[in-house]
Formats: structure tokens, sequence, C-alpha cells
């Protein structure tokens, strides 16, 4: 469980926004602009909010009143951008073995063949990233952060560089990552069909606020009223 109330200003943008979010798929939804980067930006510690709480799985990992700040280090969440941000001299193999230095034995909840495996990643170890298209590199990538034990992974519009085909390729395996892993999911997106396919739960932000929560259903409903 995730529970999200914060306040940041930053570069002339505010975000104020509280919500909470449960197990599998809960996708944070708007326009560009809209806050969802900065919200994960905030529960990945990469930001310090300057008022608030956030706490995940029952640990405290924020609270600005109580000067609680755990490091980004230490918090066991995993983390994949648009850009699969991985290390460009490093193979394939060396960059998974990276993300499981990270990863506490306690924390390794599944085994690398078994990640290998799902990810469908096994005959690219030897490659390095540059030579990888954007499928692969996002699959090596999401294959990074699962291999760092994480008990929540935040994906920040994995999607929006790749063609269609990848996007569908990248969704089966988002889905694989859900069921096979059990790891709750913050997905960040503007595309209604990525949160229908794959979202139980959606979190709406508008100008730095969550105005709105519930099921993909009742989002389409409410774009279809909006659009009227």
């Amino acid at each position: 469980m995730i529970e999200f109330d914060a306040s940041l200003q930053r570069n002339g943008f505010v975000l104020d926004a509280s919500f909470s979010a449960g197990p599998g798929i809960t996708a944070l939804f708007g326009p560009s602009g809209s806050g969802k980067s900065t919200v994960l930006g905030l529960i990945g510690g990469l930001m310090r909010p300057s008022r608030g709480r956030i706490t995940a799985g029952g640990t405290v990992l924020v609270d600005v009143e109580k000067g609680i700040f755990v490091p980004r280090h230490k918090r066991r969440i995993g983390l994949v951008f648009q850009d699969a941000l991985l290390f460009p001299h490093m193979t394939v193999q060396q960059n998974l073995k990276f993300g499981r230095w990270f990863a506490p034995l306690k924390a390794r909840r599944a085994a690398s063949d078994a990640i290998i495996e799902v990810m469908g990643i096994g005959h690219l170890m030897q490659r390095r990233p540059p030579g990888l298209s954007g499928g692969e590199q996002q699959r090596v990538a999401l294959a990074r952060a699962l291999l760092a034990g994480p008990e929540l992974l935040l994906l920040d519009e994995p999607l929006s560089s790749l063609d269609t085909p990848r996007q569908n390729e990248i969704m089966a395996l988002i889905e694989r990552t859900r069921d096979e892993f059990a790891i709750p999911i913050l997905y960040v997106t503007h595309a209604l069909p990525e949160v229908e396919r794959l979202a139980s739960h959606v979190v709406e932000l508008s100008s730095g606020r969550a105005v709105w929560s519930g099921t993909p259903s009742g989002l389409r409903s409410r774009l279809r009223a909006e659009n009227r």
C-alpha cells in the first residue's frame, strides 16, 4: 500500500497531491506537465517534498514534519524511465549484475534465471545497450530493476519511445511482471489504452493535483463526459 500526501514547488510548478495505491498496477494518468513524473521522483527519493508524508508497504519513506527522509539507495524501489538508462559501456550481463548487487539476500524474491527468462533476454547477455533496439533496452531495464529486489516498481512512460509492436511486447512483459512477481507497480502514462489494458486502479492528476481516482472503465466514462 502506498500513501502519498506531499507538496513540492519546483521551477514554477507546484505539486500538492494526496492519494493511495494498493496491489497490482496503479496508473498515474494525466497530460504532460500534470505532475506524474514528479510524484514518482518523490516516491523514488530523487526529490524532497517541502511538505508531507509518503509511505510504501508500511515503511515511512518521507515525513517532513518528523525530519524523516530515507535516501534513494536505501529504498527498495525499482525505477524504469522512458530512456532505459543502461550503462552503455557494460554488456547486458554486467548491467544486470549491477542491479542484483543492490538486492539484499532476503530481498531476492526471484532467481536471476527466472527474471531473464520472463524478459526473454538470455540471448542478449554479451551485447551492449547501443546495439539493442528500444524494446530490447526496455526489457533489460525492467530485468535490472527486478533483480534489485524491489518492493515497489515505478514505471515512467516506458512505452513512449517505442513503436506499436514494441509497445504491445513490453505491455505483455509488464503484465507478466505483475502476475508472476507480485510487485506493486505505479505506472505513469497519458495513454488511455495503456491504462485500460494494464491498470486495476487509476489516479488522475491535473495541474499538480490528484483530481480523481477509480477504475479504468470509470476513467473512460469520465473522459467521455468531459468531451461531450
